[in-house]
């Protein structure tokens, strides 16, 4: 498989975002999850909160390169890509929101979600790298990051961090409205909201900046240079956090750091094993999903919704049960009494599923950029 030595270790980062994207939103059932693969019930980092961050952080990374035929400056033709790439991937979020329950009625249709957050963060990211001088965008990136502390600490109720009293609520139901929010909290809360994208900007934001010292600095130092910023970012992250709690769902500045040092660290990690030493033969199964990451994420949301309420199967006892639980209880939790097994199982299987689409795409050339 040909890919440039100089971006495959951020295509192989891609691809393993995807796939543990695709495993943590698909085990065999909720009932069974290994606590890595549970997000933090509300304050609090697991592997599985740092998947989000991850995807944005390389979103911000590839910036860099694809923006360089613009010569990295803001312009009519930039504009223009920037504006097309975020409406059309809002849309595909959308679609994957509505689909299929609420495609004739959307009086209850959730706005937000994670290509929802894809798109508003690529979108204000894209705009504040071009517009601002790149010297600039670690002052302007700190400042998002403690507006959004202040709003939180001074609009909040009670305990401004809290799933009740946070200020993200009263924003979010302002702007989008009571049925077109996330009700999973057991409330109307938007983990995807308006008012948490802000900071989520600013991982994209440093995922550029990463960008640029891979680009321009000799290939040699750059893992260095990024385990230096990665554990100092991790480690500020981690501090901040004892005043503003690390915490996915408000997505809060302490959480950005934090997520952000670990994607530097892996990012490090990945190059001075793929460019430094050599050793990729055992990428090409990550590549695979790396090159059309977008594509296969809808295509598994598509997929599972699609056997969760479009396929029904009648039991031997009468009871009908939905596509996806019909696979996980035949053909899945037989094959181990351990269910959180059998569910991991369910997950691993649809990597490898999802892997084969992949896999059609590439051979066929099928490149679905959005």
């Amino acid at each position: 498989m040909k890919t440039s030595q100089r971006y495959l270790a951020l295509d192989v980062l891609r691809g393993i975002t995807i796939a543990a994207m695709i495993t943590v939103n698909n085990p065999g059932s909720w009932e069974y999850i290994y606590a890595p693969l549970e997000h933090s019930k509300w304050h609090g980092c697991t592997p599985t909160d740092l998947i989000f961050p991850f995807f944005l952080f390389v979103v911000g990374v590839s910036m860099f390169f694809s923006f360089s035929k613009y010569n990295n400056t803001l312009s009519k033709d930039s504009l223009l890509r920037i504006g097309k790439r975020t409406l059309l991937i809002f849309a595909v979020g959308l679609f994957l929101n509505a689909f299929p329950q609420a495609l004739t009625d959307f009086s209850k249709l959730r706005v937000m979600g994670v290509l929802q957050r894809i798109a508003i963060a690529y979108g204000i990211g894209a705009l504040l790298v071009l517009a601002v001088p790149r010297k600039l965008l670690p002052v302007a990136g700190g400042v998002i990051l403690l507006v959004y502390w202040a709003i939180l600490f001074w609009f909040g109720n009670g305990d401004p961090y809290s799933l009740s009293g946070n200020a993200v609520i009263p924003f979010d139901l302002t702007i989008l409205g009571v049925n077109h929010m996330y009700k999973g909290f057991g409330i109307p809360f938007e983990p995807e909201g308006l008012l948490s994208t802000i900071p989520a900007v600013v991982t994209v934001i440093i995922g550029y900046l990463a960008g640029g010292i891979i680009r321009e600095t000799e290939k040699i130092k750059v893992p260095k240079i990024l385990v230096i910023l990665g554990v100092a970012s991790t480690l500020a992250g981690f501090l901040w956090g004892l005043l503003f709690p690390i915490n996915k769902p408000l997505w809060t500045s302490s959480y950005v750091l934090y997520a952000a040092g670990w994607a530097m660290l892996s990012l490090a990690l990945l190059i001075w094993i793929i460019d430094l030493k050599g050793w990729s033969g055992w990428t090409s199964f990550f590549v695979i999903f790396g090159m059309n990451p977008l594509a296969i994420f809808a295509f598994s949301g598509i997929y599972v919704k699609a056997i969760l309420y479009l396929v029904h199967i009648t039991e031997a006892n009468g009871t009908v049960v939905n596509g996806y639980t019909w696979i996980f209880q035949h053909l899945f939790s037989p094959l181990c009494t351990d269910q959180k097994i059998t569910s991991l199982l369910f997950a691993l299987f649809h990597i490898v599923f999802f892997w084969f689409v992949g896999l059609v795409l590439y051979k066929k050339k099928i490149f679905i950029k959005v």
